[in-house]
């Protein structure tokens, strides 16, 4: 039996007041973070741009014009994907959770 006395927990020899709490992470979780938010930004970048160029030969005076190919797009987002990936590693390995202890 506790020997607490009642709306107070007990933690560690170190009586708290109200319901116990769990501290958070150093960092948020990543759909919360701008990190996404430019990240999915990005990528539709990416794609639209692949999208609308076109590789008609619109350029001047016969020159052939601007072109974007999927493949080079898809190559980018991949490109996008894992520096998005390494950000997060990289956010998360500073971090420690009160688990870790």
């Amino acid at each position: 039996m506790s020997s607490t006395t009642a709306g107070t927990t007990r933690r560690d020899t170190l009586l708290v007041d109200g319901p116990a709490r769990r501290r958070p992470a150093e960092t948020k979780a990543a759909f919360k973070t701008t990190e996404l938010i430019a990240y999915v930004a990005a990528v539709a970048g990416v794609l639209i741009a692949s999208f609308v160029v076109d590789g008609n030969g619109n350029g001047d005076n016969g020159a052939a014009g601007d072109y974007f190919r999927a493949d080079r797009a898809w190559f980018y987002v991949v490109l996008l994907t894992i520096g998005y990936m390494v950000s997060r590693g990289l956010a998360k390995a500073g971090s420690r959770d009160s688990a870790d202890a």
